[in-house]
């Protein structure tokens, strides 16, 4: 025989947890077991017409944000949103929280709880916040305005990649190729070689492959921007490399590829903050060309990638369009998975030589050079010690498309086209074992 409990009687028991105060006191005085009770009461609440007079009990008890008085009320969806809208008008200014609403509004939490199930919601469905359509609009909006200093920026860069070309005739072509100076951070034993070997190779192109400048992802190895001299660096890249550079190869076309250490201080500079104006407030009205010496050492910046780029993995895949390639045979890239476009050239950013061997049929085989850097092996943020330094000088037979390197390798010595070079007392950084620099390990 089923077990003549009818809704009215459950309800009676269910919803009067002062004499029932568990569910096991329910089961008991209804004469079923505690989950047909915790059923009955799902279905009631499913049920139109009871949905709305089943309390919601925890374990014995009502929970303290619910009140009593306002559990039974029969509220309708559309109705739970003129009461939330009525008490959002009586204090406009007011931001209506799920508390305020709690306190003021005739609701229970459970009435308009089956309908919405978060409070945000339910604030999106009276109109008191936007949609999520609306919302996720106004973010798109809002994330192409904050980029687009940085598309001026663009604009300004792309400018500069073929203004300073010197056409030379000839079939053989000298490239001289060095890469991560990181300004002050140059070991001067390399800087004093490099300079030298320009002087007596006087290539017709000479590309500062990325990272002559220094900039740091602030918060990395705990550097503090505000004691980054900016100025200081930029002035020394100019004074001590950029321009000795053109003073000894004054026919040369000098070109700068652009590496991840520009690209992140022309967005910083281009971010109009008021912190990032304080922190680099010297550089106030620079131009690209005046920050990177473009038109007074007559420099040619290659830069493809868009920094309004909005992820750092986007950002990453636009720096790797910046690269340029020589004679149709010849490519400069500052990361190395450019070595997979299967042409021969270098790379640098990792501060390691290294050469891989190839083979296409119309290059015949060929090197991909990583290049060594030209930063200093001593590294407070990082383990220099492990570092190469070098440079590379490549000889290309535009006709055969040809490519053959003479790579020239620094450490307290060096040979370059067949002059000896030996570091001097004043060029030790001290901060290296000097078995480290004999090795050149």
């Amino acid at each position: 025989m089923t077990n003549p409990v009818t809704p009215k009687r459950f309800l009676d028991a269910f919803n009067d947890p002062d004499t029932f105060p568990t569910l096991v006191d329910v089961a008991d005085e209804l004469g079923l077991s505690v989950q047909t009770v915790k059923n009955r009461a799902v279905l009631l609440r499913q049920d139109p017409s009871y949905k709305n007079a089943v309390i919601h009990r925890g374990r014995g008890s009502v929970p303290m944000s619910e009140n009593l008085e306002k559990i039974t009320d029969d509220w309708t969806k559309e109705e739970c949103i003129e009461e939330l809208q009525r008490i959002a008008k009586i204090d406009p200014d007011r931001v209506m929280t799920r508390n305020y609403f709690r306190v003021n509004g005739r609701i229970a939490e459970s009435v308009w709880n089956q309908y919405f199930g978060t409070f945000e919601e339910f604030r999106r469905q009276a109109g008191l916040v936007l949609s999520r359509q609306q919302h996720q609009f106004e973010r798109q909006i809002a994330k192409h305005v904050s980029v687009d200093h940085y598309r001026k920026a663009n604009d300004e860069r792309r400018n500069y990649d073929v203004k300073y070309l010197r056409d030379k005739s000839g079939r053989f072509k000298t490239v001289m190729i060095c890469s991560d100076l990181h300004d002050i951070e140059i070991d001067p034993f390399y800087l004093r070689v490099w300079l030298d070997t320009v002087a007596r190779v006087q290539p017709d192109i000479i590309v500062f492959n990325g990272d002559i400048f220094d900039l740091p992802e602030f918060g990395k190895y705990g550097v503090d921007p505000r004691e980054w001299d900016v100025v200081g660096r930029i002035k020394f890249a100019h004074d001590k490399i950029l321009g000795p550079t053109r003073a000894v190869a004054p026919e040369a076309q000098i070109d700068f590829i652009e590496g991840n250490h520009e690209a992140r201080m022309l967005r910083h500079l281009s971010d109009e903050t008021p912190a990032m104006r304080a922190v680099l407030a010297e550089l106030h009205g620079w131009t690209i060309s005046k920050l990177l010496g473009l038109d007074q050492f007559e420099i040619n910046y290659i830069a493809k990638a868009d920094l309004a780029a909005f992820t750092k993995r986007d950002f990453e895949k636009e720096l790797a369009q910046n690269y340029k390639v020589y004679f149709d045979t010849f490519l400069c890239h500052h990361f190395p998975h450019a070595r997979n476009l299967k042409l021969p050239g270098v790379n640098g950013h990792h501060h390691k030589h290294i050469v891989w061997s190839d083979f296409t049929p119309v290059y015949g085989a060929f090197e991909w050079h990583q290049l060594g850097s030209g930063h200093k092996r001593a590294a407070s943020y990082c383990e220099g010690e492990k570092w190469h330094m070098g440079f590379d000088i490549a000889h290309i037979d535009t006709h055969t498309r040809a490519t053959m390197h003479d790579y020239v390798t620094v450490t307290d010595m060096s040979v370059s086209g067949g002059k000896f070079y030996h570091r001097l007392p004043t060029e030790i950084d001290h901060a290296v074992p000097k078995m480290l620099l004999m090795n050149g390990h």
